[in-house]
Order: structure tokens, then C-alpha cells, then sequence
């Protein structure tokens, strides 16, 4: 468990993840609006070496970013509801990535029936305007 005392701070981890970030590593991130997802995705971003700016990609899906050491696929379910939804967004491709797959409530792909025990997890609860609590599995381990 990791508190975040800033944005900052939660990008800082998502470096940190980032820089020991293998090919096919998926990355199940939950936590309510405002709680840090997309902070985190953008420090994962620079820790990949990844230029350009990086944002939630909650109106198209998915947001490729090339160029770094490995690939990045984000992907947002935040507006897919059903298990059908979700499904027929090709999200089954992301699961097995050339790169490193990040996934903004992956709690609805649970829902959907898809086992998430191979994925890595990061869990965000909102303490404060600017602390958050970070319950995550150990990327460097």
C-alpha cells in the first residue's frame, strides 16, 4: 500500500512501474473518477520512454502510444456497461499485448466474466483532495 500525497507523487509510482514494465504486461487499475488512474498511466508512460502527451482515452477507447521501450495500449471501459459492450470492443486483444496494456476500471471487465487473476492490479481510493491511497501488486517483484 502506497499513500499519494500528490499527483505527482502517483505519477512518480507509475514511473517507477514504467521502468520495470515487461512486453504483455496488463495493468487492471480501479478506483473512482478523480482518484489518480490517468496520473498513473501518464508516469507509466515516461518511465516506458513514451513522448507525446498522453490522456484518457474515455471517448475512443484505446490510445496507442509508440516510440518508447515497449508499446502502450490505455484503454478506458469507464462508458462500456454490458459484457457485450465490452466484448465487442476487441478488448480481448489488449489482454495479451506486444506491449504493456493499461486498463481504467478494469472492475467492469470483471464484470463481464474475465478472470483478472493474471493481471497486475492497482486499486485508487480518494483520502483527501490531493491523498490517495494506492493498494497495488509489486510490478518489481
Amino acid at each position: 500500500m502506497f499513500i499519494s500525497h500528490s499527483p505527482a507523487e502517483t505519477a512518480a509510482l507509475g514511473e517507477h512501474w514504467g521502468r520495470h514494465a515487461y512486453r504483455g504486461c496488463v495493468i487492471a487499475l480501479s478506483g473512482e473518477l478523480g482518484a489518480g488512474k490517468t496520473q498513473f498511466v501518464k508516469g507509466l508512460a515516461r518511465g516506458l520512454a513514451v513522448s507525446g502527451r498522453v490522456h484518457s482515452p474515455t471517448f475512443t477507447l484505446v490510445n496507442e502510444y509508440r516510440g518508447g521501450r515497449l508499446p502502450l495500449f490505455h484503454l478506458d471501459l469507464y462508458r462500456l456497461e454490458t459484457p457485450a459492450q465490452i466484448w465487442s470492443a476487441g478488448i480481448e486483444d489488449y489482454l495479451q499485448p506486444e506491449g504493456v496494456s493499461v486498463i481504467e476500471w478494469a472492475d467492469r471487465l470483471a464484470d463481464s466474466g474475465y478472470a483478472l487473476d493474471h493481471l497486475k492490479h492497482v486499486r485508487m481510493e480518494i483520502l483527501g483532495d490531493t491523498e490517495r491511497s494506492i493498494i497495488h501488486d509489486d510490478i518489481g517483484a
